[in-house]
């Protein structure tokens, strides 16, 4: 990293806390790890994501529990982290939740480590300063600024009504730290994107997770590996959005989508005789319906013909589950 770049993360990070601004930057950076996850070739999730996986996570407290994107560790036969200076160890996978996004794990064995505050996304807005934080110290953070906080909608039946969207694009986005010129974390990484502005064109920048979405889900998370209450209702498509209409791009084998007769290339007109207007209004619409398992009927152009197809809707968390560690 540039000189004058390692002075702005200093200055940056001077009120986290009482100790010296180079401590308390050093503290916040070695909590964030490397994460190492194998995935098993049967799993549910090996053709998309694939089988070896590597990003980052962000150690959160004392317990040695570790917030990351959920992507990176979900269904892992064997996690390893990575922490600077310190020797590989294993880890655990705890959670993930599907509605945010976020993954947690765990190390095996203790790690001194200072956890990182988190802070409150609510209050970063468009503008403002921060961070990107992967793992490597100080040669792999940038200083940006928070380009827009909008609704996000993910082909694969994702939603965020309050996304971060934070620009230059960091490289090594996956479960990295967003943080605020306190050092607070404010997000977690999750994609690269672009957005455009006006006068400028289109942006490259990352999208991440607020972590006012962990808040209320986090004791849960760990007692049970996922929220409380009942999932939402899941198709198993991937879909995409083009003119404000709606079209199935494919189906998850084996999925409620398949089983009823969805293909790629129908296009979803409506839901329950509702006009689908957007990618997220169809989810919203979907998921208005009650939880998983509940009916889903739907409008759906085939070619030239109108059908009425009803989706018996599932529970995503039966399909993508971890594998049992091996003894």
């Amino acid at each position: 990293m540039r000189k004058g770049l390692a002075v702005v993360l200093l200055i940056c990070l001077t009120s986290f806390s009482p100790v010296s601004g180079k401590e308390s930057a050093e503290d916040i950076l070695k909590a964030i790890v490397k994460i190492r996850a194998v995935i098993p070739e049967d799993a549910f999730s090996a053709r998309t994501l694939g089988t070896e996986r590597e990003g980052n996570g962000v150690v959160i407290d004392s317990q040695n529990h570790i917030l990351t994107i959920g992507y990176l560790v979900t269904e892992a036969e064997s996690i390893e982290v990575l922490a600077v200076g310190e020797e590989p160890v294993s880890a655990s996978f705890v959670a993930y939740d599907h509605q945010s996004g976020l993954g947690l794990i765990k190390t095996d064995k203790p790690l001194a480590i200072k956890p990182v505050e988190l802070g409150a996304s609510s209050e970063l807005k468009e503008g403002d300063p921060i961070l990107m934080a992967s793992h490597g110290g100080t040669d792999a953070v940038q200083a940006g600024r928070v380009l827009a906080r909008k609704e996000f909608a993910g082909y694969w039946e994702y939603l965020l009504d309050d996304a971060i969207y934070t620009a230059p694009a960091h490289p090594s986005f996956g479960g990295a730290a967003l943080l605020d010129r306190d050092g607070k974390l404010m997000g977690i990484g999750s994609l690269l994107s672009q957005v455009i502005i006006s006068g400028f064109g289109s942006i490259a920048c990352n999208i991440s997770v607020p972590i006012d979405l962990l808040r209320p889900i986090l004791a849960d998370m760990i007692a049970k590996g996922r929220p409380a209450g009942a999932p939402r209702p899941w198709l198993g498509l991937n879909a995409e959005e083009s003119h404000g209409r709606v079209f199935v791009v494919r189906t998850t084998p084996g999925s409620p989508a398949e089983q009823a007769g969805l293909k790629p290339e129908d296009m979803i007109l409506g839901v329950r005789g509702e006009e689908v207007k957007s990618l997220a209004d169809f989810y919203r619409k979907v998921w208005a319906l009650g939880g998983a398992g509940v009916d889903v009927p739907l409008d759906i152009l085939k070619g030239s013909a109108v059908q009425k197809i009803t989706v018996k809707s599932g529970d995503r968390y039966q399909f993508v589950r971890p594998k049992p560690k091996k003894l």
